[in-house]
């Protein structure tokens, strides 16, 4: 289905500033529709000028206040003949046409209206009708209407009213997205002095949260908000707010908190014909929307916390093996410890990214660049070793994270200890290595390429050292780094990881990681 947009613009020749109006009404008239306890249908005429005989129907809203009068979606319908007269009389007249006789749809009766949809001006003046909303209600449930039913249908004639003249509906103020709350969450109609003549029951209950246990109707609406309001800073604001609605102006929706709740504030001035009558106030009760909000921000900064305490713990437990490096005399001993910290340093790293993130993810190129970093720092090699990445691991589960920076810190080490081992050692010819400009040293290269091909993650970890070893068979060859990578990403990845020498010289290590949930295939 086409949307509104589309529509007008291919049967069309509005502005573009007639449709953003089309737009922002259709973002409003949920209201309307509530109010009228009817179908609202918007209809924009097809033609040049006098000469309009038809009309598309572009956007369509029922009521949540009553029954509907179509079953079936009537966007994209266009109608002509004697079925748009009560359109023509609107558009040509540019007034509300509430005349006519009850019309059939199938078995259900239903009472047509004709409601113009002007724009206004830069300077404020009556635009052009460029639309006509039907208001369609469905009879067949007709009955002496209650109170409230009274005080919304005058309240949507007037806002119809308002339509016709260009004022409804009210502009959007920025970071506002929706029309919310609605006409079921509590509504509360004030005259031009302040003074509430209805609240509905819902209205009632959420004033009640707040501390005022008397009838609303009758009472200062402005000065009663503004003295239940729990900030007197607050209550000042709210107050302002409901007095420039009755001004004529829209204000931006507002919360109040008082006595433990918190209650949602929309004022709509009323003024039918460009006269100020008194406002609409849409009240809703958000209390447990806003606990579970708190709740949710507490828990989220108790895992912010609880990851900064694993990676400072991390680091302590990292500091205490260095120091003891520094005591033992073995030279094996001394490595193994070393080992040990680039390990659990490179843990630390994942958690110190999770301790400032909001959620369980990571950005990892961040922490693979870091790590790669420390792996030419540290390692044992008399060779110029450049590691680069080539590609983006994008966002990762925290799970996931920690085993692969483990098993990605291992290969990097692995590449560069052990493809450019130190002089002494039957290395790599040095003619077969990069020398950059202006360097009289070889330069050895580890490239770090990763591809997500649809829900896995496939790395390669290559470098241009002197390759594997001779009876090296598939990485099993007892050596603790390789046992951790292998351990980690059949184990804890549920992945796959081969180590072979690559055609042009070197070595070449393939890790694939599915990115899917445990236990569901990749």
């Amino acid at each position: 289905m086409s949307t509104l947009r589309d529509l007008v613009e291919e049967h069309t020749r509005l502005s573009s500033s007639d449709i953003d109006h089309l737009h922002r009404l259709a973002g409003d008239w949920q209201l309307l529709s509530d109010l009228s306890f009817a179908d609202l249908l918007l209809w924009v005429p097809v033609g040049d000028g006098s000469t309009v005989r038809s009309f598309l129907c572009v956007a369509q809203v029922r009521p949540t206040t009553g029954p509907t009068a179509y079953l079936d979606d009537q966007v994209g319908r266009i109608i002509g003949g004697a079925e748009v007269a009560h359109l023509v009389i609107a558009h040509h007249q540019g007034r509300i046409w509430r005349e006519g006789d009850p019309v059939w749809y199938g078995e259900t009766p239903a009472r047509h209206e004709a409601i113009p949809v002007r724009t206004r001006d830069e300077d404020g003046e009556p635009g052009e009708v460029i639309a006509i909303i039907g208001r369609d209600t469905n009879l067949s449930t007709a009955r002496t209407p209650s109170q409230l039913e009274l005080n919304y249908l005058t309240t949507a004639d007037d806002l119809a009213q308002m339509v016709a003249d260009g004022t409804f509906p009210p502009p959007r103020h920025p970071g506002e997205t929706t029309s919310a709350p609605r006409v079921g969450d509590g509504l509360i109609r004030m005259a031009a002095s302040g003074r509430v003549t209805y609240a509905s029951p819902n209205a009632q209950s959420a004033y009640r949260r707040l501390g005022f246990s008397s009838h609303l109707v009758g009472e200062d609406l402005p000065a009663l908000t503004g003295r239940l309001a729990r900030d007197p800073l607050d209550g000042t604001d709210i107050t302002a707010k409901l007095l420039s609605a009755l001004r004529g102006e829209a204000p931006a929706r507002r919360e109040m908190e008082a006595r433990g709740a918190t209650v949602l504030l929309r004022a709509l001035p009323l003024m039918p014909a460009g006269v100020p009558i008194g406002a609409l106030v849409l009240v809703r009760d958000v209390t447990e929307v806003r606990r579970r909000d708190r709740a949710l921000v507490t828990k989220d900064a108790t895992i912010r916390e609880i990851h900064h305490r694993v990676k400072n713990n991390l680091q302590t437990v990292a500091a205490l093996l260095r120091l003891q490096a520094r005591r033992v005399d073995s030279a094996v001993a001394k490595s193994a410890l070393e080992e040990s910290v680039r390990r659990v340093a490179s843990i630390a790293l994942v958690h110190e990214t999770l301790s400032m993130s909001g959620n369980e993810t990571v950005e990892f190129d961040g922490i693979l660049d870091r790590v790669a970093t420390a792996a030419t720092e540290v390692a044992a090699t008399d060779f110029t070793v450049a590691i680069r990445r080539q590609g983006s691991f994008g966002v990762l589960a925290a799970e996931t994270a920690t085993s692969l920076v483990m098993v990605l810190n291992e290969l990097l080490i692995n590449a560069v200890e052990h493809g450019f081992p130190a002089r002494e050692d039957d290395g790599p010819d040095l003619a077969e290595l990069t020398v950059p400009p202006g360097s009289a040293e070889p330069v050895g290269e580890v490239v770090v390429t990763v591809q997500r091909q649809r829900k896995q993650l496939v790395v390669t970890v290559a470098d241009n050292g002197r390759g594997l070893p001779e009876g090296f068979v598939d990485g099993r060859d007892g050596r603790l780094g390789l046992q951790i990578v292998r351990s980690l990403a059949t184990g804890e990845l549920r992945g796959t990881i081969e180590l072979r020498n690559r055609a042009g010289g070197g070595t070449e290590a393939a890790l694939t990681v599915p990115l899917g949930k445990p236990g569901a295939t990749s």
